[in-house]
């Protein structure tokens, strides 16, 4: 890839947007990215863009009219009916009524599809709000109202950009995506997920038409076998494809410190394969998605925007970005009363290293021989 400028895509809706109290989405996540980079120097003016709020015209080009029309309403009135819950699947634990239901997704979807036109001719677009890859045309579905992954693959394909490979590194299988390209030749779709986990899709054998490949892991996964994968699996199956455009997924939910999985990565890893999937297509587009520690996501993430805007990781933070990691909260949950040290003065994790599991290589050896890697 040509030595482009990389632009982050923003907002500043999402600073006291919450889903709830109780909610897993209760904390700040794109606003730490923001103001961690920012502490550090790292989002000049000219690299940051705001984002849009999608109109409703432009997300129906893959969700149902009505769905988006009670989005509204509901946002309007704060009142979801029983009719809403069961249809649309709004006002559930999952996907509660919140002040900004409805202009919070849209803003995550304006922003994807903003991407898509941004990389039109090629270049790095990062928009860590984005990565709501569960969200299904009629119904909100795992913290996902709308479905921004869809969107700005669309947007891209409106753009002229034909073979786009997506790779979703989450602990949960994009289910929302998988569906939306079932059988399509012109997308390739990658996943790593954990398996026996929600939402209970992309098992080993599922290939959506022959355009997916589902990597389902156990528990445990660590820095070891991620790489064995990514070396393996996911960088081969990418560079066959010779994609115009690579999306990547980068949930930050599967790393050691997350309560909502089990998987035992560092975020090493995340930003290794972000950094070995630059130069595999002309046009880059990162996505956020899942995290729900607000250290881990907000070290994650920014690490992930140093990495592609050519900034280098310090050892140690300055103390105006350790002032940001400081003023975090993580009510409800036991690991932020005492948060360890390094949650305040570093971005990268200590590595964690592990055994290579024969299931995992079986796996991927499956895997490689069903798609005729040699």
């Amino acid at each position: 890839m040509p030595n482009v400028q990389a632009v982050f895509i923003g907002s500043e809706i999402y600073r006291k947007s919450s889903y709830g109290p109780w909610h897993p989405l209760r904390v700040p996540r794109v606003s730490t990215v923001m103001d961690l980079a920012r502490a550090l120097g790292w989002l000049p003016r000219e690299q940051y863009a705001v984002s849009p709020r999608a109109r409703p015209a432009a997300l129906t080009s893959w969700h149902r009219p009505d769905y988006i029309a009670a989005l509204q309403r509901v946002e309007t009135t704060q009142v979801a009916t029983e009719e809403d819950r069961a249809r649309y699947g709004l006002g559930t634990p999952s996907n509660p009524a919140f002040p900004e239901v409805y202009r919070r997704p849209a803003t995550a979807a304006g922003g994807s599809l903003l991407a898509g036109e941004m990389l039109a001719e090629g270049g790095v677009v990062y928009h860590p709000a984005g990565g709501t890859h569960h969200g299904l045309p009629g119904r909100a579905s795992g913290f996902c109202y709308l479905n921004d992954p869809v969107l700005g693959i669309l947007s891209l394909r409106r753009m002229g950009v034909r073979r786009i490979a997506y790779v979703d590194i989450d602990a949960h299988h994009p289910d929302g995506v998988e569906l939306a390209f079932d059988g399509d030749p012109e997308i390739r779709m990658i996943s790593v997920h954990e398996e026996r986990r929600w939402p209970f899709t992309g098992a080993l054998g599922d290939c959506a038409g022959g355009s997916a490949v589902n990597l389902p892991v156990p528990r445990g996964l660590n820095d070891t076998e991620m790489l064995w994968i990514r070396e393996a699996l996911i960088l081969p199956l990418v560079d066959a494809f010779a994609p115009d455009a690579v999306v990547l997924q980068c949930g930050a939910d599967a790393v050691e410190e997350d309560p909502l999985s089990r998987l035992s990565l560092s975020n090493n890893a995340h930003w290794e394969i972000v950094a070995s999937l630059r130069p595999l297509a002309p046009r880059y587009l990162v996505l956020g998605g899942g995290g729900y520690n607000p250290w881990s996501v907000g070290r994650l993430w920014t690490g992930v925007w140093a990495l592609l805007s050519g900034r280098e990781i310090p050892d140690r933070l300055p103390a105006e970005g350790q002032a940001v990691l400081r003023a975090l909260r993580w009510q409800g949950n036991r690991r932020g009363k005492s948060p360890p040290e390094h949650w305040f003065d570093t971005l990268r994790d200590t590595p964690r290293p592990g055994p290579l599991r024969d299931e995992i290589r079986d796996r991927v050896a499956y895997l490689r021989r069903r798609e005729g890697l040699r």
